[in-house]
Parts: C-alpha cells; sequence; structure tokens
C-alpha cells in the first residue's frame, strides 16, 4: 500500500480546522530539536502493527505522516498504512517541505543536531585530520581516513555503525530517563 503525498499548504489547512492531526516519525532527538508545532511524535522505530492500528479509527480525524525529508515516511508507506485513520498521508517534503513553504518550525537550538549529521562531520573532520597528518607529519596518518573510509562501508553494508554508537554516549546526546 502507497501512502499519498499531501502538499504542506494542504496539510496545514487541515490541521488548523481540525480534519487532519500531524504525526512525526523521527527520533526523539531529531523532535526535540526542531519540530511542527502540534505534531505528535510517534517515533519509527518504536511503531509496530498494534501502535498504529491505535492511531485513528472511523470518526478520527485525516493522519499526515512526516520525517525530516519525506522519504523515511514514504519508504515506510506500508508500513505506516496499517493505522486505522480514514486517510493517511505523507507530507510532501517532510518538515523540510514544510520550512519551504514558509510555515513556522519550534526550533531548540540548545538541543543537539541529528545523529546522522553528527557522524557526517565527525567523519569529514577524521578524514581531513588524517589526510593532513599524513601529508605533513608522516604518510603513516593516511590510515586514519581509511579506517574511517571502512568504517563508513561497513555501517552502509551492516546497517550498524560504530560511530554513532560512540557519539550517542557523549553527553549532549543522551536523553534524561525520568
Amino acid at each position: 500500500m502507497t501512502l499519498p503525498t499531501i502538499a504542506p499548504a494542504e496539510a496545514r489547512r487541515r490541521v488548523a480546522e481540525g480534519s487532519a492531526i500531524l504525526v512525526d516519525i523521527r527520533e526523539p532527538l531529531e523532535h526535540a530539536r526542531e519540530a511542527i508545532p502540534g505534531a505528535a511524535l510517534r517515533p519509527l522505530s518504536g511503531l509496530c502493527e498494534q501502535s498504529l492500528a491505535g492511531l485513528g479509527g472511523q470518526d478520527a480525524p485525516a493522519i499526515i505522516f512526516h520525517c525530516q525529508s519525506g522519504k523515511r515516511t514514504a519508504d515506510n508507506a506500508v508500513r505506516l498504512g496499517v493505522c486505522r485513520a480514514p486517510q493517511a498521508y505523507i507530507l510532501q517534503g517532510g518538515l523540510m517541505g514544510w520550512k519551504a513553504a514558509g510555515f513556522p518550525t519550534a526550533l531548540d537550538r540548545t538541543k543537539p543536531i541529528e545523529m546522522q549529521r553528527q557522524v557526517q562531520i565527525a567523519a569529514g573532520l577524521l578524514v581531513l585530520t588524517g589526510v593532513l597528518l599524513a601529508w605533513l607529519v608522516a604518510p603513516g596518518f593516511v590510515l586514519v581516513p581509511a579506517f574511517v573510509g571502512a568504517g563508513l562501508i561497513f555501517a552502509g553494508a551492516s546497517g550498524w555503525c560504530g560511530m554513532t554508537t560512540v557519539l550517542g554516549r557523549l553527553p549532549w546526546n543522551r536523553t534524561s530517563r525520568g
């Protein structure tokens, strides 16, 4: 089952009139950093068929799922389609599409940036540092970018990223458990 997309302007209109609700399927740290005001957080990692079936009902408003860009939502459309809402949509362009349409988001710069961006920054920094050290200090430092490259290949092939694990343990990425 493929969920249809809905343009940000139409989604905003439907949410304002009460005929739809927004459901953010990103992870809690992503949502804490920036979110569409009023969007309910239901992380994809915690959604099962039962929790999705609990969304909606015959008289419930339409559900508009969104992520950062729309890709994650589209890739999981079949899974999300089991919700019991009379209508379910994917927000075209996700949070980025919402912002591109000029609609407001709640941004909290005190929260960490998304883990994927942290990995990209750390990997780039390690590669650049290794190349500079190999060029300026000793050729053996070329092993640093080689190690990072091997790690990225492994992460892409296996779905497990050691750098994400390490970065996730840093103080700013720890979520408080109450």
